[in-house]
């Protein structure tokens, strides 16, 4: 069973570590997963008004890219303790789409941050907006990358053995959870 996940960073930086774990986790996907990466540069601040006018090109695509994955994988640096505004903006965006595209799905958290903490802090956080969007994120294992700039090459390759260890490992139990939902989801359709 192939399993399809879409993947959110947080930054929009060029060169941004999470965008580089992202595309890490693209190289090392287990057998069986895809992971195509969702690009959040152009989706507007999110506005009601503009919404009454209709869902931005922008947003209907990644609201259609969500609603063909399987799972999601989102991977946020931490600004000021919480989650980027951009990533914040692109989750009130969906949750407004009529159809849900997270609702029942498994979502992985992953961080590579700076600091030392390596973005434990936007990480809870971002586990309380995903409440709302009744998702269903992993709780173990945890992926959080501290001091990102000395752990991946010039060219972008996640270089760090016990993170990238920590990457096959969230992936791994992506897969799992995902496989556990859609194998519940016909049993519940049936009953």
């Amino acid at each position: 069973m192939s399993i399809r996940v879409l993947a959110i960073g947080g930054s929009l930086r060029k060169g941004s570590y999470n965008h580089l774990l992202l595309e890490q986790a693209r190289r090392q996907a287990p057998e069986g997963m895809s992971i195509e990466i969702a690009n959040l540069s152009d989706v507007p601040l999110y506005n009601s008004d503009m919404q009454a006018q209709g869902f931005p090109a922008s947003v209907q695509r990644i609201a259609e890219q969500a609603a063909q994955a399987d799972a999601f994988l989102v991977a946020t640096p931490e600004y000021n303790y919480s989650i980027p505004g951009v990533l914040k903006n692109t989750i009130d965006w969906l949750s407004r789409v009529p159809s849900m595209p997270f609702q029942g799905k498994p979502v992985a958290i992953a961080s590579a941050s700076m600091g030392g903490l390596g973005g434990a802090r936007a990480q809870y956080h971002l586990r309380q907006v995903l409440i709302y969007l009744d998702v269903h994120p992993l709780n173990k294992p945890e992926l959080f990358i501290p001091v990102a700039h000395e752990k991946f090459s010039a060219d972008g390759v996640l270089t760090d053995a016990m993170s990238r260890d920590g990457l096959d490992a969230l992936l791994t139990a992506l897969a799992a959870k995902t496989r556990q939902l859609q194998v519940r989801e016909p049993a519940a359709q049936a009953a």
